[in-house]
């Protein structure tokens, strides 16, 4: 695009930096991560982290992709997509599923079963929900939005009342479900995770290029003749299928998408969409395979990775709010 060719040599060196330290950052972690505490151990310890590193690869480039790309349309920075409620849909699905079939079905025991069936629901969600609340020339992304926060609200409750129904010995197995985990993942996993977000990113990549406009707002898109509807309709469908993957795949991580993305910001200080999207996904990463360190090697298992993420992102979030009241 010509907007892209106009940017100055020194613009893209300051930015490419940043990106360059956040990829080594990454490698470094992802290689601490394969080798601590493997010696004598390489053909059984290497294959089975492998599985895991690339889910928490996965899980932090799609959390950050998308969390950019929802924030830039919102034009909001402290909105995620979990503001939707897939990640308490995910915990209804599993609640339901355990308390109407039980533990031992194959489609709570069968992880495989179990992910396409999550992925599946929360993609019909996602997809009637934008049907629904964004269609048409009236359509306000906004009402979508207070519709989600509602469904989100009313799935909490329905899994909540469910938990008090069922078995307390099966209770363990939905508590288990309700906060990201990267220990039970397999490589029949993994692969068709990859498969879908690959598919996802290359049905959304030709929209992509418009991100920067559309983060200019609704009047501002239109008038530099961007179909701004058709745009910001196939990016949102693109963005809750993506989430949907990863919460199916790892589990709910809430404040993860926050913390990455306003790194990204913070660290590359462009306007340009393309540059950010590669910093948070590396950000979500580092964020996601450091973590995980920190718990097996400093906290020893006793705090659960999410538990760390959420109160980094809570703090993050607390901050944001203040610093915007300060603004005004």
């Amino acid at each position: 695009m010509q907007a892209e060719a106009a940017v100055s040599p020194s613009v893209r060196r300051s930015v490419s930096r940043p990106i360059a330290g956040l990829a080594v950052a990454a490698v470094v972690l992802i290689g601490l991560f394969m080798v601590i505490n493997a010696a004598g151990l390489w053909g059984y310890v290497l294959p089975r982290r492998a599985v895991r590193a690339g889910a928490m690869a996965l899980s932090g480039i799609v959390i950050g992709i998308s969390t950019v790309i929802f924030q830039s349309i919102t034009a909001n920075r402290i909105l995620t997509p979990g503001i939707m409620g897939l990640d308490r849909l995910y915990v209804l699905i599993q609640s339901a599923l355990i308390y109407t079939l039980g533990s031992s079905h194959p489609w709570v025991s069968n992880l495989r079963t179990n992910f396409l069936l999550c992925t599946g629901a929360m993609a019909v969600f996602a997809v009637a929900l934008h049907r629904l609340f964004f269609d048409g020339k009236r359509a306000n992304i906004y009402v979508m939005l207070l519709i989600g926060v509602v469904a989100g609200t009313l799935f909490d409750s329905l899994a909540s009342f469910l938990v008090v129904l069922i078995d307390p010995n099966e209770f363990l197995i939905i508590q288990s479900r309700m906060f990201a985990s990267f220990n039970r993942i397999t490589v029949g996993l993994l692969w068709p995770a990859a498969l879908m977000t690959i598919a996802v990113l290359a049905w959304a990549a030709p929209t992509l290029r418009y991100l920067d406009v559309l983060a200019l707002g609704r009047d501002h898109a239109v008038s530099l003749g961007v179909d701004y509807q058709g745009a910001v309709r196939r990016l949102l469908i693109a963005v809750f299928l993506l989430i949907a993957v990863s919460t199916a795949l790892v589990g709910p991580i809430t404040f993860l998408g926050l913390i990455v993305a306003n790194l990204a910001y913070e660290l590359l200080d462009t306007y340009r969409r393309g540059p950010l999207m590669v910093g948070a996904g590396l950000g979500g990463i580092i964020a996601l395979v450091g973590g995980q360190l920190l718990l097996e090697h400093v906290f020893v298992f006793s705090v659960p990775l999410p538990v760390l993420i959420n109160f980094a992102g809570g703090a993050l979030f607390m901050y944001l709010l203040l610093k915007e009241r300060a603004a005004w």
